[in-house]
């Protein structure tokens, strides 16, 4: 499966740059490191986790930052995989079950620690312990419905 990247908007340009991000930004062996944290930590948990090549993408373009929204100083998606509670890797292998898709964390929403997720074509979701929620196409997709408060569907309208 091949992905597919947006272009931002002039408003997501703006607050990933106020936020410390800049175009070719890659965190390089810290992403390596927080992935392996992530997947030892799954392993932990009994249940493995796959690394797709859109997550690892995201961690290095967008990890470590923390992405706060303009307007509500309590919604902030903060973009370290390494992050998680017990359990989490068996609701995300659940959620790639019914996605027909491998996910991997890429961050976590930081008021309700609801964990931030690519698949492998790049779709972003969010799983919450309400449910899966999808953010959007690509992470400049995503960042811009964060931005706007456009809602999240439910990820089950992507079930295969």
């Amino acid at each position: 499966m091949t992905t597919r990247q947006s272009a931002p908007t002039p408003e997501v340009l703006e607050w990933l740059t106020a936020s410390g991000w800049s175009p070719g930004r890659d965190i390089g062996e810290q992403a390596e490191e927080l992935v392996r944290v992530r997947v030892r930590d799954a392993e932990r948990q009994g249940v493995p986790l796959v690394p797709v090549s859109a997550a690892l993408r995201a961690i290095r373009t967008f990890g470590m930052l923390r992405l706060g929204h303009p307007v509500s100083q309590t919604r902030v998606w903060v973009m370290d995989p390494a992050v998680g509670y017990d359990g989490d890797a068996a609701r995300i292998n659940e959620l790639c079950a019914g996605l027909g898709v491998d996910l991997f964390p890429v961050g976590y929403e930081a008021s309700e620690f609801g964990i931030l997720l690519v698949d492998e074509i790049g779709r972003w979701f969010h799983l919450h312990h309400t449910g899966g929620y999808y953010l959007g196409v690509d992470g400049f997709d995503a960042f811009s419905r964060f931005l706007t408060g456009c809602p999240d569907p439910d990820a089950e309208d992507y079930f295969v």
